[in-house]
Protein backbone atom coordinates (compact mmCIF):
# COMPACT_ATOMS: atom_id res chain seq x y z
CA UNK A 1 0.00 0.00 0.00
CA UNK A 2 1.47 3.38 -1.02
CA UNK A 3 1.51 6.03 1.68
CA UNK A 4 1.84 9.78 1.31
CA UNK A 5 5.19 11.20 2.39
CA UNK A 6 5.03 12.18 6.07
CA UNK A 7 6.06 15.79 5.38
CA UNK A 8 2.93 16.30 3.29
CA UNK A 9 0.78 15.30 6.25
CA UNK A 10 2.53 17.17 9.05
CA UNK A 11 0.69 20.52 8.64
CA UNK A 12 -2.54 18.64 9.51
CA UNK A 13 -1.15 17.39 12.80
CA UNK A 14 -0.99 18.89 16.27
CA UNK A 15 2.00 19.04 18.58
CA UNK A 16 1.40 15.72 20.42
CA UNK A 17 1.17 13.92 17.07
CA UNK A 18 4.32 15.52 15.68
CA UNK A 19 6.19 14.55 18.86
CA UNK A 20 4.86 11.02 18.44
CA UNK A 21 5.96 10.82 14.82
CA UNK A 22 9.41 12.08 15.81
CA UNK A 23 9.62 9.26 18.37
CA UNK A 24 8.56 6.71 15.76
CA UNK A 25 10.93 8.03 13.11
CA UNK A 26 13.95 7.31 15.32
CA UNK A 27 13.62 3.67 14.28
CA UNK A 28 14.15 2.35 10.74
CA UNK A 29 11.90 -0.64 11.41
CA UNK A 30 9.15 -1.09 14.00
CA UNK A 31 6.94 -3.97 15.05
CA UNK A 32 4.09 -2.82 17.27
CA UNK A 33 2.46 -5.14 19.81
CA UNK A 34 -1.26 -4.59 19.12
CA UNK A 35 -3.70 -5.80 21.76
CA UNK A 36 -6.92 -4.44 20.26
CA UNK A 37 -7.27 -1.54 22.71
CA UNK A 38 -7.27 2.17 21.93
CA UNK A 39 -3.61 2.74 22.82
CA UNK A 40 -1.86 0.16 20.69
CA UNK A 41 -4.37 0.47 17.84
CA UNK A 42 -3.99 4.26 17.66
CA UNK A 43 -0.21 3.90 17.78
CA UNK A 44 -0.36 1.38 14.94
CA UNK A 45 -2.53 3.70 12.85
CA UNK A 46 -0.30 6.76 13.30
CA UNK A 47 2.89 4.76 12.74
CA UNK A 48 1.56 3.11 9.58
CA UNK A 49 0.17 6.30 8.09
CA UNK A 50 2.77 8.92 9.02
CA UNK A 51 6.07 7.40 10.12
CA UNK A 52 9.05 6.87 7.82
CA UNK A 53 9.74 3.59 9.63
CA UNK A 54 8.96 0.25 8.07
CA UNK A 55 6.01 -0.69 10.30
CA UNK A 56 4.33 -4.01 11.02
CA UNK A 57 2.04 -5.23 13.80
CA UNK A 58 1.80 -8.41 15.86
CA UNK A 59 -1.35 -9.43 17.73
CA UNK A 60 -1.16 -12.24 20.27
CA UNK A 61 -4.04 -14.72 20.05
CA UNK A 62 -4.68 -16.24 23.47
CA UNK A 63 -7.46 -17.36 25.83
CA UNK A 64 -6.65 -14.15 27.74
CA UNK A 65 -7.54 -12.01 24.71
CA UNK A 66 -11.27 -11.69 23.93
CA UNK A 67 -12.28 -12.82 20.45
CA UNK A 68 -13.85 -9.44 19.76
CA UNK A 69 -10.46 -7.77 20.34
CA UNK A 70 -8.87 -10.06 17.75
CA UNK A 71 -11.72 -9.32 15.34
CA UNK A 72 -11.17 -5.59 15.85
CA UNK A 73 -7.48 -5.90 15.06
CA UNK A 74 -8.21 -7.90 11.91
CA UNK A 75 -10.80 -5.36 10.76
CA UNK A 76 -8.47 -2.38 11.18
CA UNK A 77 -5.59 -4.20 9.53
CA UNK A 78 -7.80 -4.89 6.51
CA UNK A 79 -9.17 -1.34 6.46
CA UNK A 80 -5.83 0.44 6.73
CA UNK A 81 -3.55 -2.00 4.94
CA UNK A 82 -1.41 -2.99 7.90
CA UNK A 83 1.14 -5.75 7.75
CA UNK A 84 -0.23 -7.95 10.54
CA UNK A 85 1.00 -11.15 12.16
CA UNK A 86 -1.31 -13.17 14.41
CA UNK A 87 0.66 -15.38 16.77
CA UNK A 88 0.43 -17.43 19.94
CA UNK A 89 2.79 -15.74 22.39
CA UNK A 90 3.02 -18.99 24.36
CA UNK A 91 2.31 -17.65 27.84
CA UNK A 92 -0.03 -20.58 28.59
CA UNK A 93 2.92 -22.92 28.13
CA UNK A 94 4.74 -21.07 30.92
CA UNK A 95 3.93 -22.52 34.38
CA UNK A 96 5.13 -19.29 36.01
CA UNK A 97 2.40 -17.37 34.18
CA UNK A 98 -0.31 -19.96 34.85
CA UNK A 99 0.50 -19.95 38.59
CA UNK A 100 -0.70 -16.32 38.63
CA UNK A 101 1.82 -14.78 41.02
CA UNK A 102 1.66 -11.10 41.87
CA UNK A 103 3.96 -10.36 38.92
CA UNK A 104 2.11 -12.56 36.42
CA UNK A 105 2.18 -9.71 33.90
CA UNK A 106 5.98 -9.93 33.83
CA UNK A 107 5.85 -13.49 32.51
CA UNK A 108 3.07 -12.66 30.07
CA UNK A 109 4.98 -9.76 28.53
CA UNK A 110 8.25 -11.69 28.59
CA UNK A 111 6.68 -14.38 26.43
CA UNK A 112 5.04 -11.81 24.16
CA UNK A 113 8.15 -9.75 23.53
CA UNK A 114 10.31 -12.84 23.06
CA UNK A 115 7.81 -14.06 20.47
CA UNK A 116 7.89 -10.72 18.65
CA UNK A 117 11.67 -10.68 18.72
CA UNK A 118 11.66 -14.11 17.04
CA UNK A 119 9.94 -12.68 13.95
CA UNK A 120 11.59 -9.26 13.57
CA UNK A 121 14.98 -7.62 13.65
CA UNK A 122 13.36 -4.21 14.09
CA UNK A 123 12.51 -2.29 17.23
CA UNK A 124 9.58 -3.58 19.26
CA UNK A 125 7.08 -0.92 20.38
CA UNK A 126 4.19 -0.93 22.85
CA UNK A 127 1.14 1.29 23.34
CA UNK A 128 2.09 2.20 26.92
CA UNK A 129 1.13 5.81 27.70
CA UNK A 130 2.06 8.20 30.51
CA UNK A 131 -0.87 7.20 32.71
CA UNK A 132 0.29 3.58 32.71
CA UNK A 133 3.47 4.56 34.56
CA UNK A 134 1.45 5.32 37.69
CA UNK A 135 0.02 1.80 38.00
CA UNK A 136 1.64 -1.46 39.07
CA UNK A 137 2.75 -2.97 35.76
CA UNK A 138 5.42 -5.70 36.02
CA UNK A 139 5.24 -5.99 32.24
CA UNK A 140 7.17 -2.74 31.99
CA UNK A 141 10.15 -4.50 33.56
CA UNK A 142 9.97 -7.21 30.88
CA UNK A 143 9.80 -4.49 28.24
CA UNK A 144 12.83 -2.67 29.66
CA UNK A 145 14.88 -5.87 29.75
CA UNK A 146 14.14 -6.46 26.05
CA UNK A 147 14.63 -2.96 24.71
CA UNK A 148 10.94 -2.35 23.97
CA UNK A 149 10.17 1.31 23.28
CA UNK A 150 7.10 3.27 24.35
CA UNK A 151 6.52 6.06 21.80
CA UNK A 152 3.54 7.58 23.65
CA UNK A 153 5.66 7.94 26.78
CA UNK A 154 8.53 9.44 24.82
CA UNK A 155 6.10 11.92 23.26
CA UNK A 156 4.59 12.73 26.70
CA UNK A 157 1.12 11.52 25.69
CA UNK A 158 -1.43 10.38 28.27
CA UNK A 159 -4.63 8.36 27.83
CA UNK A 160 -6.87 11.36 27.23
CA UNK A 161 -4.57 12.56 24.47
CA UNK A 162 -4.52 9.11 22.89
CA UNK A 163 -8.32 9.22 22.73
CA UNK A 164 -8.21 12.74 21.28
CA UNK A 165 -5.79 11.61 18.56
CA UNK A 166 -8.04 8.66 17.75
CA UNK A 167 -11.05 10.98 17.42
CA UNK A 168 -9.16 13.43 15.21
CA UNK A 169 -8.24 10.67 12.80
CA UNK A 170 -11.73 9.21 12.55
CA UNK A 171 -11.01 6.21 14.76
CA UNK A 172 -14.17 6.79 16.76
CA UNK A 173 -14.74 3.10 17.43
CA UNK A 174 -11.37 3.03 19.17
CA UNK A 175 -11.59 6.37 20.93
CA UNK A 176 -14.65 5.32 22.92
CA UNK A 177 -13.37 1.90 23.93
CA UNK A 178 -13.27 1.37 27.69
CA UNK A 179 -9.99 0.24 29.21
CA UNK A 180 -9.73 -3.51 28.68
CA UNK A 181 -6.71 -5.18 30.25
CA UNK A 182 -6.30 -8.88 29.52
CA UNK A 183 -8.86 -11.30 30.95
CA UNK A 184 -6.26 -12.82 33.29
CA UNK A 185 -6.17 -9.53 35.18
CA UNK A 186 -9.63 -10.44 36.55
CA UNK A 187 -8.31 -13.52 38.37
CA UNK A 188 -7.18 -13.00 41.95
CA UNK A 189 -3.49 -13.52 42.64
CA UNK A 190 -2.72 -17.13 43.50
CA UNK A 191 -5.65 -18.67 41.59
CA UNK A 192 -4.22 -20.55 38.64
CA UNK A 193 -5.00 -19.06 35.24
CA UNK A 194 -7.42 -21.37 33.43
CA UNK A 195 -8.81 -20.96 29.91
CA UNK A 196 -12.33 -21.98 31.02
CA UNK A 197 -12.32 -19.30 33.71
CA UNK A 198 -11.25 -16.69 31.18
CA UNK A 199 -14.00 -17.75 28.81
CA UNK A 200 -16.53 -17.43 31.63
CA UNK A 201 -15.27 -13.93 32.50
CA UNK A 202 -15.64 -12.83 28.89
CA UNK A 203 -19.15 -14.31 28.68
CA UNK A 204 -20.29 -12.46 31.81
CA UNK A 205 -18.81 -9.12 30.82
CA UNK A 206 -20.28 -9.25 27.32
CA UNK A 207 -23.71 -10.30 28.64
CA UNK A 208 -23.75 -7.45 31.18
CA UNK A 209 -22.56 -5.01 28.52
CA UNK A 210 -25.50 -6.02 26.32
CA UNK A 211 -27.85 -4.90 29.13
CA UNK A 212 -26.01 -1.67 29.99
CA UNK A 213 -23.96 -0.75 26.90
CA UNK A 214 -23.41 2.75 28.26
CA UNK A 215 -21.43 1.41 31.25
CA UNK A 216 -17.68 1.60 30.56
CA UNK A 217 -16.51 -0.12 33.74
CA UNK A 218 -17.57 -3.77 33.85
CA UNK A 219 -15.32 -6.34 35.49
CA UNK A 220 -16.11 -9.94 36.34
CA UNK A 221 -13.51 -11.04 38.86
CA UNK A 222 -12.76 -14.54 40.08
CA UNK A 223 -11.71 -14.39 43.71
CA UNK A 224 -10.94 -16.93 46.39
CA UNK A 225 -14.42 -16.28 47.79
CA UNK A 226 -16.18 -16.65 44.44
CA UNK A 227 -17.27 -14.56 41.48
CA UNK A 228 -17.77 -10.84 42.01
CA UNK A 229 -19.05 -8.30 39.50
CA UNK A 230 -17.69 -4.75 39.54
CA UNK A 231 -19.68 -1.89 38.02
CA UNK A 232 -19.68 1.89 37.95
CA UNK A 233 -21.73 3.53 40.68
CA UNK A 234 -24.73 4.29 38.48
CA UNK A 235 -25.14 0.64 37.45
CA UNK A 236 -25.01 -0.90 40.93
CA UNK A 237 -28.32 -2.15 42.34
CA UNK A 238 -29.81 -3.56 39.15
CA UNK A 239 -31.70 -6.75 40.05
CA UNK A 240 -31.73 -7.91 36.41
CA UNK A 241 -27.95 -7.80 36.21
CA UNK A 242 -27.47 -9.62 39.50
CA UNK A 243 -29.96 -12.28 38.40
CA UNK A 244 -28.12 -12.72 35.08
CA UNK A 245 -24.72 -13.21 36.70
CA UNK A 246 -26.20 -15.47 39.37
CA UNK A 247 -27.69 -17.65 36.62
CA UNK A 248 -24.42 -17.82 34.67
CA UNK A 249 -22.57 -18.78 37.84
CA UNK A 250 -25.10 -21.47 38.72
CA UNK A 251 -24.88 -22.94 35.21
CA UNK A 252 -21.10 -23.33 35.55
CA UNK A 253 -20.99 -24.45 39.18
CA UNK A 254 -19.59 -21.18 40.52
CA UNK A 255 -20.43 -19.12 43.59
CA UNK A 256 -21.64 -15.56 43.00
CA UNK A 257 -20.66 -13.25 45.86
CA UNK A 258 -22.37 -10.09 44.61
CA UNK A 259 -21.70 -6.68 43.08
CA UNK A 260 -19.28 -4.03 44.26
CA UNK A 261 -17.94 -0.70 42.90
CA UNK A 262 -15.42 -0.87 40.06
CA UNK A 263 -11.78 -0.72 41.12
CA UNK A 264 -9.36 0.74 38.60
CA UNK A 265 -5.96 -0.79 37.95
CA UNK A 266 -4.33 -3.68 39.74
CA UNK A 267 -7.39 -4.41 41.89
CA UNK A 268 -6.00 -7.44 43.67
CA UNK A 269 -3.00 -5.50 44.97
CA UNK A 270 -5.01 -2.79 46.64
CA UNK A 271 -6.77 -4.50 49.47
CA UNK A 272 -9.68 -5.79 47.45
CA UNK A 273 -11.66 -8.36 49.50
Amino acid sequence: MTRAAPELRLPELRLPETRLIDALDRHPELMIAVSGGVDSMTLAYIAHRFSRAKVSMLHAVSPAVPLHATSRVRAHADRHGWTLILADAGEFDDPRYRANPVDRCYFCKSNLYDRIRSVTQGTVASGTNLDDLGDYRPGLKAASQRGVVHPFVEAEIDKATVRDIAHRHGLDDLAELPAQPCLSSRVETGIAIDADDLGFIDTVERAVSDIIPEERNIRCRITHAGVVLELGDTAIGRDDIEHLVQTLCRQTGRTFTGVRPYRRGAAFLRGAP
